[in-house]
């Protein structure tokens, strides 16, 4: 399902317009966007918890030469599954 999907999803399923659920889907992924900048958390009980992790610097290996690479440390999105989705998926 891609973006355009979903929100012709939201619109049907909330009787918003395309271009309100278009905007309410754009607001919802700026706010989770600028919450996980200032590392903070976004929880949505039973559905799942949008964090960061900071990834240390690590040395690698090109796989396409073989030749060794510093790989610089970095801050990652990470999402974990709530119970009310994991038991809907399974």
């Amino acid at each position: 399902m891609n973006k355009s999907e979903i929100i012709d999803a939201m619109a049907s399923k909330s009787g918003l317009t395309k271009k309100d659920a278009q905007s309410a889907l754009n607001a919802f992924t700026e706010t989770v966007t600028e919450t996980l900048a200032k590392k903070d958390n976004v929880a949505l009980i039973g559905f799942g918890t949008f964090s960061t992790s900071a990834r240390a610097a690590r040395d690698g290996v090109n796989p396409s030469t073989g030749a060794k690479i510093k790989i610089a440390a970095s801050t990652v999105a990470k999402f974990k599954v709530g119970s009310k989705l994991k038991e809907a998926v399974k």
